[in-house]
């Protein structure tokens, strides 16, 4: 009986090599998975995280999903540690993701998740501003200054190409200063303004507003918010809770699995002051029409992204064939032998 397990071992070197940095292509990934789940053609067991320190939210977790269609199962594996950057000098969120096809159940790839992770959240937003953006938005806010708020940018450039500001406020200076310095050089047509730590500043003139920070602060205040402004909620427990319960409409990536997490709408749940009843919709309503996106420009729109595995392993199944397309990657016999 032959025994042979080889899987292909994924760096992020080889997956930017292989052309896996493409926003469009994540969105409509992203849009299918969503779709898909909704159908019933995705099983998605409960998230496992194990939290090491309850202030800083420290943890590391573990995310399930398979693809019945696709025939492909997979996991991830991810840690965030939101003072790695101020202590440690060293990224918040580190990952690996294995996938594995379900006809033997063997794995056939290992890689590096921390660029998929920082990607797919990012496109998940830009994806819903798609939806319920003002179609003339023009400024974004946003409050943090790390990859995720560069790739937050990036996305919803990407989207939105007529964003002409950005003002951009973090609790670190120097971190704001060189967030400027990269994202002015790569879009020379917006116009980065410095906020500092002042957070108001950063969002009250802003149509796009976004939160990618680590802390577990409400540093985003609802008198700062303007009309029709669209809100991507893109962490924990980053704005008050004043600011989801003026909103007229809140809709999420999926509402589940972001009423059992620590987030801004899960603590109001768990208070008693949000319900089912609360929530607009799914993404997924949108997106496939089952519910309309924004109906106006008045409207004040809280989007919450809490992260979903099987849009993850949709995504690696991409970045997989891309990579093998290239001819990169590694081969790694894991299990190669004869046995009786």
């Amino acid at each position: 009986m032959n025994n042979k397990i080889t899987i292909k071992l994924i760096s992020m070197e080889d997956i930017i090599k292989s052309g896996c940095f493409d926003i469009s292509a994540m969105i409509e990934i992203i849009k299918h998975a969503l779709i898909s789940y909704k159908n019933g053609k995705i099983l998605l067991p409960d998230k496992i995280s194990q939290v090491f320190n309850e202030s800083t939210q420290d943890r590391i977790n573990c995310m399930p999903a398979a693809l019945i269609d696709e025939k492909i199962c997979g996991v991830k594996w991810v840690s965030v540690f939101p003072n790695n950057p101020v202590f440690h000098d060293c990224p918040n969120v580190s990952g690996a993701m294995i996938l594995s096809e379900i006809n033997t159940g063997f794995p056939f790839a290992f890689m590096e998740a921390g660029f998929l992770t920082a990607l797919r959240t990012a496109c998940m937003g830009a994806c819903a501003s798609k939806y319920l953006a003002r179609k003339n938005s023009e400024v974004i806010g946003i409050i943090g200054s790390g990859e995720q708020a560069k790739m937050h940018l990036k996305a919803i450039k990407h989207v939105h190409p007529e964003i002409k500001s950005c003002r951009v406020s973090s609790r670190n200076k120097k971190h704001t200063r060189k967030f400027i310095e990269i994202m002015s050089s790569e879009f020379p047509d917006i116009d980065f303004v410095d906020c500092e730590s002042d957070y108001e500043s950063a969002v009250e003139f802003a149509d796009i507003i976004v939160t990618a920070v680590s802390c577990q602060l409400p540093l985003l205040k609802a008198r700062a918010i303007k009309h029709g402004a669209f809100y991507c909620h893109a962490g924990g427990y980053e704005d008050e809770y004043e600011v989801s319960l003026m909103a007229d409409k809140i809709v999420c990536d999926n509402w589940e699995a972001v009423k059992h997490r620590t987030q801004t709408l899960s603590r109001l749940y768990k208070m008693g002051k949000i319900n089912d009843e609360n929530i607009y919709a799914d993404l997924a309503d949108i997106v496939d029409g089952t519910k309309n996106g924004r109906e106006n420009d008045d409207e004040f729109i809280y989007f919450n992204s809490v992260g979903l595995a099987f849009i993850d392993v949709a995504a690696a199944k991409n970045f997989y064939d891309k990579v093998v397309s290239a001819g990169l990657g590694r081969d790694w016999d894991m299990k190669n032998s004869a046995v009786v």
